[in-house]
């Protein structure tokens, strides 16, 4: 899975806009993040348009969320700005059809989605704020094995 520097990055931003509990301009989220000023600006004219933020006008202006932290899911954020959570070839896995050898490869597409989906829909903004993931997720993070990189196998 690939996970773009605008979806990434956009939800760095609303971490820091829901741990902030004020509004903040975007020069503050990109402070805080470490990020680039104008991307996180333009982030958040588009996080306001998928209706994950507000923007306020005046001496305490700037973007706060737009609902709880607790009602924001990662995955809400990937599909607003990327699109479904998983493709084959621009499709949704369960329109796939194969032939022949590879005619269970939709299963395996289907489960791959199913499997993003048991974290991302899970986890919310107020999860990773507070440090506290669903169990679902903190059993995959106790396997050693998640957290080692795997060479392509010739």
């Amino acid at each position: 899975m690939y996970i773009s520097a605008r979806v990434d990055y956009a939800t760095r931003a609303l971490l820091t806009l829901a741990a902030a509990g004020e509004p903040l301009t975007g020069e503050a989220v990109a402070d805080r993040q470490g990020l680039p000023v104008k991307y996180v600006e333009n982030l958040l004219v588009d996080l306001r348009r998928a209706g994950f933020v507000v923007s306020q006008r005046g001496a305490i202006g700037g973007y706060r969320l737009a609902k709880p932290a607790d009602e924001i899911a990662i995955a809400d954020v990937f599909r607003a700005l990327d699109g479904p959570l998983a493709e084959v070839r621009g499709e949704r896995p369960e329109l796939m059809r194969y032939d022949g050898a590879a005619e269970h490869l939709q299963d395996v597409w289907v489960a791959v989605r199913a499997a993003l989906r048991s974290v991302l829909d899970e986890v919310t903004l107020a999860d990773v704020i507070g440090g506290r993931l669903p169990r679902s997720v903190t059993q995959l993070l106790d396997d050693p094995e998640a957290w080692v990189a795997r060479p392509a196998r010739p």
